[in-house]
């Protein structure tokens, strides 16, 4: 039986290296329910998930002092950086 999808040339968004999206890729993509095409060759992608993993920031909770990591550099380091737990106790919690 043959295969509905073809090999496909597209061009990466970040280094427009032209890059094959696989007849068995898209397949794959088909079955798991992805409609976008990728917009990264293999080595963008990799790159870019390296990029998101090195931009974590160590931080101390201020009221309970637990190290954690978050998304954001802290600018200012009077700002109070609280955990999950101890930012719902304060925040959320009714009155």
């Amino acid at each position: 039986m043959a295969s509905i999808f073809e090999d496909k040339k597209l061009k990466c968004k970040d280094c427009t290296a032209e890059f094959t999206w696989t007849a068995g890729e898209q397949e794959f993509f088909s079955k798991k329910g992805f409609t976008n095409k990728p917009a990264r060759c293999k080595d963008c992608r990799l790159k870019n998930r390296t990029k998101v993993e090195a931009e974590y920031y160590k931080v101390t909770c201020a009221q309970c002092k637990q190290v954690g990591e978050v998304l954001f550099k802290p600018n200012n380091p009077e700002t109070e950086i609280f955990c999950k737990n101890c930012f719902e106790k304060k925040f959320l919690q009714p009155v």
